[in-house]
């Protein structure tokens, strides 16, 4: 055996020990924490039950305590089996601790009981279940620790299997899901909030971009008007999330545009575009596309609704087109993206593509601006360039005023502001875009612009 065989025998080897170990950990504070949970909600009787009518008539079917049970080995194996190396062991340890404390969270904050009662089954269905009611009581509902555990363990599974196995996968974690319900394990609102909490900790713990964690220390500072919009967030989060839990019933689903806005707000307050967890190719990922979903949904439809009679990009001079983000595909293959909007996924299919997120109803830096306009002139060498946000109002419009003042096309930072609102009337440039533009115009750092280096 090589030496560098023998190294790599050496480190897998220590991978799967420190799996291990990670294992034997997590399962001492699950059983720990989930059974407290569960002793805590008894003594707390009497405990309300959150069940629609429509519930009674989904059916008990003994057989899927199979897949029900099945989690534990795909917890099992996930750890020991899946990594690579041992970051990703770290981030999957720091995914299933997250779902375990958010749940607990939940538990004791808003008990619940579990509104059906299961009549004796026998045989080795039945053995399974007497097993399973051996730890777990009629208590911690909502949100579905089973479900959070599932949206961690069937992300983590589908990174590593092949394409042409993945359609079992989705399959298996499908039938899980299901059989949280048709065991009478748990009532239908514990399955979304379950999910939600999955998908949170993705995002806490994400795969590529940087943890929403990370120290303070090294956030950039944020301009105050972010701040307030911070605030407008979070209490139209706070309205949404009192009218669910005030009229109860369907209105819960309010607690998912809730929890979106409350994120937005997050991202105001401190974590920046970075919160959207926006990728190079301008996807989002998918914990952020599921969170975000109730806001992006709503930001795509006013963008709509605003531009429904500008819907085409204005072309501005030399192949340089402005225009609000195009929502499936670019208008042409041969035209490049620059890239101003931080909250919405991009389209497909552009020549080249930058994405330089700027929070919407902010004002992009001079130093973005300085990027954006020599991406601009980069990509605009090789053919046309559509410059694009939200609406393609202020964040872009400030991007092609900054290329045409850096590359000369315009004297002053008024010749670029007229011929930006000549090219597409409705831009909006106030007070402190002009500023950002003034700032660029005077630091002779940020000067001219050619090819980004």
């Amino acid at each position: 055996m090589s030496a560098n065989s023998d190294n790599r025998y050496h480190a897998c080897f220590a991978l799967r020990v420190r799996g291990a170990l990670s294992l034997l950990v997590l399962g001492l504070i699950f059983f720990a924490s989930y059974t407290a949970c569960n002793h805590l909600s008894a003594a707390r009787e009497p405990l309300p039950s959150m069940m629609f009518a429509w519930e009674s008539a989904i059916p008990l079917l003994p057989w899927t305590i199979v897949p029900y049970w099945s989690i534990d080995l795909m917890y099992a194996l996930a750890l020991l089996w899946l990594p690579r190396d041992g970051g990703e062991l770290s981030r999957l340890v720091k995914r299933l601790l997250s779902v375990q404390l958010l749940c607990v969270i939940g538990f004791l904050a808003y008990p619940l009981r579990c509104g059906l009662v299961r009549p004796e089954l026998d045989g080795v269905f039945g053995s399974l279940f007497d097993i399973l009611m051996g730890f777990d009581l009629p208590y911690n509902q909502a949100p579905s620790l089973h479900i959070a555990l599932l949206v961690v363990l069937w992300h983590a599974y589908a990174a590593h299997l092949d394409r042409r196995w993945r359609w079992l996968l989705h399959g298996w974690c499908g039938l899980i899901g299901v059989s949280v319900l048709t065991t009478w394990q748990h009532h239908f609102i514990d399955v979304p909030s379950g999910a939600l909490v999955g998908a949170l900790s993705l995002w806490l713990w994400p795969s590529q971009a940087r943890s929403p964690l990370a120290p303070l220390a090294s956030r950039r500072s944020l301009p105050s008007a972010s701040y307030q919009l911070a605030w407008r967030y979070a209490l139209a989060a706070a309205a949404l999330c009192g009218l669910a839990l005030a009229i109860g019933g369907a209105a819960l689903w309010l607690a998912w545009p809730a929890l979106s806005l409350l994120l937005v707000a997050l991202n105001y307050a401190w974590l920046g575009p970075s919160g959207f967890q926006k990728d190079a190719t301008g996807r989002l990922s998918l914990a952020a596309t599921l969170l975000y979903a109730p806001y992006t949904m709503a930001a795509c439809l006013n963008a709509r609704v605003w531009t429904r009679r500008r819907p085409q990009p204005d072309v501005v001079t030399d192949g340089v087109y402005l225009g609000r983000l195009p929502w499936h595909t670019m208008p042409s293959p041969t035209m490049a993206l620059v890239d101003l909007c931080a909250e919405l996924p991009a389209p497909s299919g552009a020549r080249d593509y930058t994405s330089l997120g700027v929070m919407d109803l902010t004002v992009a830096s001079p130093q973005t601006l300085r990027l954006a306009a020599a991406t601009i002139e980069h990509y605009r060498q090789g053919g046309p360039v559509l410059v694009c946000c939200a609406l393609g109002v202020s964040r872009s419009t400030s991007a092609v005023a900054a290329w045409l003042l850096l590359t000369g096309r315009a004297r002053n930072v008024d010749d670029a502001v007229i011929q930006v609102r000549s090219a597409r009337p409705i831009s909006v440039l106030k007070a402190h875009h002009r500023q950002a533009l003034e700032t660029l115009a005077r630091d002779p750092h940020l000067a001219r612009v050619g090819s980004p280096a």
